[in-house]
């Protein structure tokens, strides 16, 4: 089976090479012999000189083979030091072989950038082009409630939240898709998203006394676009903060190569039944409360799309804990 394999098509095109020139010197060694030197000392001299040219160029080859292969190695490093998001472009010259390749490769990667950002600014667009014309339809709905036609106004006002809801989830996953696919992968700080959402819900929710604690390590980072860590880690404490009686907490570490976030409440908790239920779009824990059952649903494509996941389980104050799991950036 023929190989594949670089180094050892090296190995071996030297290992020929070296067996050539050991001939050669072979027969150079014989002629010399034949005519300068006794017989006796002549086989010692002859296997002695065989053995010190094999030696030193078996060395030669086998320096030459790792100084050819240096260059691959460092192009590994090279791409991996692109793919985990600490470089933008392959740096760096390599063998005339190869650099072809890493060019190519670098105008890869910045024609990528240019479409990621392309693509995201075509999704912001029509994101503002429909909230524009739903704003003044939720307007309308305000304008026909004072009027008196209530029922009305409520319906159109479920639609528009409804709708925007829709919009936002979409944007959000057009947002991490980009942001998966980016050269340069999107970093937040957990601690500063974790501590000013808290810090408005604790304003929002200050008529029911409610404690909001945040235990997050401030060298916590993930590799999540800020926008996209505020809609999920804000969706978490917003469902927590409904359903607490008086405590919610939030708290990071880190397993494996992962930064992983629970938060607690003290609240009612879920049946086991339900919790992998309320993860799918539309469904709400309350069917009774306001929403559009998208918010744990956005939590879970979210997400996945960075390579995340979230689960609820039962809490240790009581109520729920939802976990939250996200690759950490380096």
């Amino acid at each position: 089976m023929q190989s594949r394999s670089l180094r050892v098509r090296l190995f071996v095109g030297g290992l020929i090479w070296m067996v050539v020139l050991m001939a050669a010197a072979h027969v150079v060694v014989v002629v010399f012999a034949t005519y300068h030197i006794p017989a006796r000392t002549r086989i010692t001299i002859h296997f002695s000189t065989l053995a010190a040219i094999g030696v030193a160029f078996l060395a030669v080859g086998l320096w030459m083979v790792g100084k050819a292969l240096a260059p691959l190695g460092e192009l590994r490093d090279r791409l991996t030091a692109v793919r985990e998001g600490r470089a933008q472009r392959i740096e760096g010259t390599y063998p005339s072989e190869v650099q072809p390749v890493v060019d190519e490769l670098n105008l890869l990667l910045e024609d990528r950038e240019r479409r990621i950002a392309h693509a995201l600014a075509k999704a912001g667009d029509l994101a503002h082009g429909l909230k524009t014309p739903l704003a003044v339809l939720a307007q309308e709905a305000e304008r026909a409630g004072a009027g008196g036609q209530r029922e009305l106004a409520a319906t159109v006002g479920q639609q528009v939240e409804r709708m925007r809801r829709q919009i936002d989830y979409h944007l959000a996953q057009a947002r991490a898709a980009a942001s998966g696919a980016a050269a340069v992968p999107a970093r937040s700080a957990v601690s500063e998203s974790a501590e000013g959402l808290c810090r408005t819900l604790a304003r929002l929710h200050a008529d029911r006394e409610l404690s909001i604690e945040t235990h997050v390590a401030p060298e916590h980072t993930v590799r999540v676009g800020r926008e996209d860590l505020d809609e999920m880690l804000g969706n978490l404490l917003d469902n927590a903060c409904k359903w607490a009686r008086s405590r919610v907490v939030i708290r990071s570490s880190e397993e494996g190569g992962d930064v992983v976030l629970t938060v607690d409440d003290d609240g009612p908790g879920l049946a086991p039944e339900m919790r992998d239920r309320v993860l799918d779009r539309g469904v709400r824990i309350d069917e009774a409360a306001p929403g559009s059952g998208f918010g744990l649903a956005i939590v879970r494509d979210l997400a996945e799309l960075y390579g995340g996941s979230i689960s609820l389980e039962a809490g240790p104050l009581g109520g729920l804990r939802a976990r939250l799991r996200l690759p950490k950036h380096p």
